[in-house]
């Protein structure tokens, strides 16, 4: 008998280890169909464009870094830096969007894991949740199989032409407990001691998410760690280019406070861009150039180099854009709202608005738009592409909004 695990609407809501067995404690499963671990990926004319945003509502990444429905972003980063986060906001913000979630915890500490749970729990996620875990202490065979397994019960879902979301936390572990395993076989060691084959190994896993002609999708987030910023490790190396794009999340910006800890310049969606919401790119591409040129202007600005008025209002410009940028956890945007607060941003309307009252403005601006806008609202989410008409209502709205707060 190959190696299968249970599948079916019985597991939503469902604790359970790479072998089917259930850990949550809410009796046994009722599923009535099985499906083996190992599956071969959909074949190339089985696959449909990745052409649906896949919305997780954290600014940075639904306008600079869009992902789409069936596709595979990375998330990597040093230890510590708001990966999980990332991924937990994702799944969170799917409670009405129709996407079954899959969570899958590859050697994890299981104090680390129960809080993942928690957090499911405390919003509602665990309703349209999956979590499969394979703990740190559990034998590396089972914490070798656990993606596959996780990848199986995801796929039924898809099969059934639904939308699905997976994330992988964290591949780092699933590539050493691999090493581990190969090692104890006595196959030969390769680059960093990882077996030879540990490329196809990932490749043969993420190939499996995609988005099908017939229905269906599964979008992929493995989540990778890194050790010193080293980018150009093997594992690393492999994964980018094994996925469709990668969030880089920086230790640096993590430790001054700027979260999500996103690494814009770092960081690419090489698909996502053809499924975003056509509003977004109204207001994105002016702010993605002017943010590059901060970047790049703030180095110099650093070593106290006398500057133009045009460098030093690029770079209060800038200052504002990462301010703005910056998003609590468990705090998800509606695009409808992002559109409105990126517009007035990359339109300057709060250049002249100190960093202490930028989360206010942007408050009395979403507050008004949910007011004001709605039927605006509406066709943003639909996917209606943004007129000139639109824009200006928009930044109206936002005019309005930051001149009570100013008088107010």
């Amino acid at each position: 008998r190959v190696v299968d695990i249970p599948v079916g609407e019985s597991l939503l809501g469902r604790v359970v280890d790479g072998n089917g067995r259930v850990l949550d404690e809410r009796g046994s499963l009722s599923a009535r169909e099985r499906w083996p671990v190992e599956r071969a990926a959909p074949a190339i004319m089985a696959r449909a464009p990745v052409s649906e945003p896949l919305v997780t509502g954290i600014k940075v990444v639904d306008a600079l870094i869009p992902i789409g429905r069936g596709q595979r972003e990375l998330i990597l980063g040093d230890r510590q830096t708001g990966k999980t986060a990332i991924a937990l906001d994702t799944i969170v913000n799917q409670h009405d969007k129709n996407v079954i979630c899959i969570y899958c915890a590859i050697g994890q500490r299981s104090s680390a894991v129960a809080r993942v749970i928690a957090a499911l729990r405390a919003h509602d996620a665990m309703r349209y949740t999956v979590v499969v875990v394979a703990a740190g202490d559990d034998p590396p065979g089972l914490q070798y199989i656990t993606p596959f397994a996780a990848t199986s019960i995801a796929e039924y879902f898809m099969h059934q032409g639904r939308d699905v979301l997976i994330v992988y936390d964290d591949l780092t572990r699933h590539a050493r407990a691999y090493r581990e395993l190969s090692l104890l076989l006595r196959r030969p060691p390769g680059r960093e001691a990882f077996p030879g084959d540990i490329f196809y190994v990932h490749a043969h896993l993420l190939e499996r998410a995609t988005h099908l002609r017939a229905g269906g999708s599964l979008t992929a987030l493995p989540i990778l760690e890194t050790e010193a910023q080293n980018l150009a490790a093997y594992i690393p190396t492999n994964l980018v280019s094994i996925t469709d794009g990668q969030i880089y999340l920086s230790p640096d910006l993590f430790r001054k406070g700027l979260l999500p800890a996103v690494d814009v310049g770092r960081s690419v969606s090489r698909v996502g861009g053809k499924a975003q919401l056509a509003a977004y790119r109204a207001v994105t591409g002016a702010l993605k150039l002017s943010y590059a040129q901060f970047e790049e202007l703030e180095v110099f600005a650093r070593f106290g180099t006398r500057l133009d008025e045009a460098t030093r209002r690029t770079i209060r410009h800038g200052r504002q854009v990462r301010e703005i940028l910056k998003q609590g956890q468990f705090q998800a945007l509606p695009p409808a709202e992002q559109v409105a607060v990126l517009a007035a941003t990359s339109q300057h309307l709060l250049d002249d608005i100190p960093a202490e009252q930028l989360r206010a403005a942007e408050q009395a601006i979403r507050q008004a738009l949910r007011t004001q806008g709605s039927a605006l609202c509406a066709a943003i989410e639909r996917g209606a592409a943004l007129t000139d008409a639109d824009l200006q209502q928009l930044l109206a709205i936002a005019r309005a909004a930051l001149s009570c707060m100013v008088n107010g």
